[in-house]
């Protein structure tokens, strides 16, 4: 009878979903419209495909127990962090201006905004590249949160859940483009709202209460953590710097992340951006905030721990729910991984497309029409997620620690080696070419030096505990990128001041009001 449930909801999630990419499909034909929405996406949209592209089942499952076993109750700091640092911040430092910039330049994907920001067809390509290279094996990391929420509750292999959940997704995206992504996020981003704060609440119920589930948990100690009696529901936890890299990484990397930033290139208006800060910082409080407290509980689970790993306490958790309960936690899952699927998916094709295929065919005079364009990405998005899923299934039957590895740095590589020049080229006139090389391949070689020291130079040396984890790696990264970008712009090459002042000339412009304010003019450039 549980089964039964189970499948009556997820029919009516994919049905909705695949719908949801059909309707959409008459505002996908150009290829400003399947990638952007038209650039006219309002606010709850954009916000909701913000927040779900952020936090996917890797937060819930995976991120959730594995912080919440090291942090205990502190590590909802992290979510806090996310919301604070990742929403709050990201949306006002830079919102309007990629959105004002990007249609200034007529760009429409990472890649393309640093090929035409910094005059360099070979960074347009170079970043295309690394975009593709990392993207894949952090979408393969999607599925893993899957695995054991499905075996638990319809006991079948893993493969088969991979199998639905990519097909479906590429369904509805091939179909209908950013409309239906940022569509099918909302809704969503609505179940996965709602499925956390049940789930929260059905835990510390079934756990005997706020106080007894908190007596608990005070009650257990780690003597190879910390000495301290009741860390793990401490404010801080009992190791603030590293919870201090984690807030950093999880929260300030997705600015440089193409998935999230082309959130906003498609944005409406003004009126759209000052919502959309709400109520994207209000989704990360209660999204990631969420799911990291209820991570914080995961000592209280040693026996899901020493059987399955940090993935497992989650799902063992779930497993004490109601039957309803459970299968909107699936659908939740299902939710979190579907919608950051669809938005890597997109990124990837849109930049092969436009920053690589695209300029080919027209260096051979060959250049491809609007829909041959379309076509392409649609076809890219379906290559995309086929390796990413064939990826995923390698990676969990046959265990190959190349790939468990790459996962861990791709967040890391993409976020150090693109934040830094993304940022300073809205804001900074004097970012030269030369620091955006150097932000790329610095942040690159340090994350696959790191790979091939975790991978085959480990038994060797030891690397300080600081340094040894792709986490903390990236986090450094990240810092050192943005102070280094803007000195070596110092003693480097200065750009074509005529150029650079055109490009910045979109902020300057003034019609009804200045462009700095406000969007509302924009769109009628």
């Amino acid at each position: 009878m549980q089964i039964v449930l189970y499948i009556v909801m997820l029919v009516i999630f994919f049905g909705i979903m695949i719908a949801v990419g059909f309707v959409c499909r008459k505002k996908a034909s150009s290829s400003e419209g399947f990638v952007l929405g038209g650039r006219s996406v309002g606010p709850w949209l954009t916000a909701f495909a913000y927040g779900t592209s952020y936090f996917s089942a890797v937060v819930f499952v995976g991120y959730a127990g594995q912080f919440g076993w090291r942090f205990g109750l502190a590590s909802t700091w992290i979510g806090l962090g996310n919301a604070a640092l990742g929403s709050l911040l990201a949306w006002v430092v830079l919102g309007r201006r990629t959105r004002v910039m990007s249609q200034h330049l007529q760009s429409s994907t990472m890649s393309d905004f640093f090929g035409k920001r910094y005059l360099s067809p070979a960074l347009k390509i170079a970043s295309a590249v690394i975009i593709f290279i990392f993207l894949i094996p952090y979408t393969a990391s999607l599925y893993n949160g899957l695995s054991r929420l499905f075996a638990m509750a319809f006991h079948i292999d893993f493969w088969i859940c991979i199998v639905i959940m990519a097909v479906l997704t590429a369904v509805y995206v091939v179909a209908g483009g950013y409309t239906a992504t940022a569509v099918n996020d909302f809704i969503q981003g609505i179940i996965m709202l709602v499925g956390i704060v049940a789930v929260i609440v059905a835990v510390i119920v079934n756990g005997g209460g706020w106080e007894q589930i908190l007596t608990d948990l005070s009650h257990v100690s780690d003597p190879s953590v910390s000495d301290q009696a009741g860390v793990f529901t401490s404010f801080f936890g009992p190791d603030i710097l590293s919870l201090l890299f984690v807030v950093v990484l999880t929260s300030l990397g997705t600015w440089g992340l193409p998935q999230m930033v082309q959130k906003f290139y498609a944005i409406k208006d003004e009126s759209a951006i000052k919502k959309g800060t709400l109520i994207s910082t209000l989704f990360a409080v209660v999204v990631a905030g969420g799911c990291y407290f209820l991570g914080g509980f995961a000592r209280l689970y040693p026996e899901a721990f020493a059987e399955g790993g940090y993935d497992a306490i989650i799902p063992a958790m779930v497993s004490e729910l109601s039957p309803f309960l459970i299968g909107l936690v699936i659908i939740l899952v299902l939710s979190a991984s579907m919608s950051t699927l669809s938005s890597l998916a997109m990124a990837s094709s849109a930049s092969l497309t436009i920053d690589l295929i695209s300029p080919i065919a027209r260096k051979h005079n060959k250049p491809l029409t609007e829909g041959k364009e379309v076509f392409t990405m649609r076809v890219l998005i379906v290559v995309f997620v086929a390796i990413s899923a064939v990826i995923a299934i390698v990676q969990y039957y046959y265990g190959f620690s190349f790939i468990a590895q790459m996962m861990g740095i791709s967040w890391g590589a993409l976020a150090g080696a693109f934040l830094a020049p993304f940022l300073y080229g809205l804001y900074y006139k004097k970012t030269t070419k030369t620091a955006c090389w150097f932000s790329f391949i610095f942040a690159v070689s340090v994350m696959v030096l790191y790979l091939i020291y975790d991978l085959a130079l480990r038994p060797y040396f030891s690397l300080p505990a600081v340094l040894d984890s792709s986490l903390n790696l990236g986090s450094l990264v990240m810092f050192l990128n943005l102070a280094l970008v803007p000195l070596i712009s110092q003693f480097t090459k200065k750009p074509d001041a005529e150029k650079v002042n055109e490009i910045f000339s979109c902020y300057d412009r003034t019609i009804t009001v200045h462009m700095t304010t406000s969007l509302n003019e924009a769109n009628k450039k």
